[in-house]
C-alpha cells in the first residue's frame, strides 16, 4: 500500500513538471521565468523518479516543501502581485496567445486567468498532501518498528 501511495505522489510530482514544462514551451511567461520554470523542472523531477522507487523521508519533505513554497507563490500571483506575474499588470494570467506549436498547452489549456493559477494552486497544494500523509505513514510504520 505504500508503494503505491509513493508512486502517487510520484505520479502528481511529474504532472506538475509536465504542466510547467507546457507553459515554458508555450512561452507564456517570457525568457526569465520560463527559465525559472525549467529549473524547478530540475529540481522536482529527480524526486519524482525517487518516489517512484519507494520514498524516503528527505524526498518527501523536500517535495512537501517545495509543493508549499509553490502553492504559496501562486497565490501571490493569483492575489496581484504586478513585481512578480511577469507583464508588470497586476494578476498573473495562462490565458495569453499560444506560441506556434504548443498544441495541447496552447491557451486554455489550464483555464483562462485565475482559473489557471487556482488549478495550479490545487495541484501544488494536492501534491504537499499526498506527500505529508505518505510521510506520516512512513514514521508511524517505523515507530511500530521500534516497538
Amino acid at each position: 500500500m505504500t508503494a503505491l501511495h509513493s508512486r502517487a505522489v510520484s505520479a502528481v510530482t511529474a504532472a506538475s513538471c509536465l504542466v510547467h514544462l507546457g507553459l515554458v514551451a508555450g512561452n507564456h511567461h517570457g525568457p526569465w521565468l520560463g527559465f525559472v520554470m525549467l529549473a524547478m523542472v530540475g529540481v522536482c523531477l529527480p524526486c519524482a523518479v525517487h518516489l517512484w522507487r519507494g520514498g524516503r523521508e528527505k524526498t518527501l519533505r523536500q517535495v512537501m516543501g517545495c509543493a508549499l513554497a509553490m502553492a504559496a507563490l501562486h497565490a501571490v500571483l493569483l492575489l496581484g502581485a504586478p513585481a512578480l506575474s511577469g507583464s508588470g499588470a497586476p494578476g498573473h494570467s495562462h490565458a495569453g496567445a499560444a506560441a506556434p506549436g504548443a498544441g495541447f498547452f496552447g491557451a486554455g489549456f489550464l483555464g483562462t486567468g485565475a482559473e489557471g493559477v487556482l488549478a495550479v494552486v490545487v495541484l501544488e497544494i494536492t501534491t504537499a498532501f499526498l506527500a505529508a500523509t505518505l510521510l506520516a505513514r512512513l514514521r508511524s510504520a517505523h515507530a511500530e518498528i521500534k516497538h
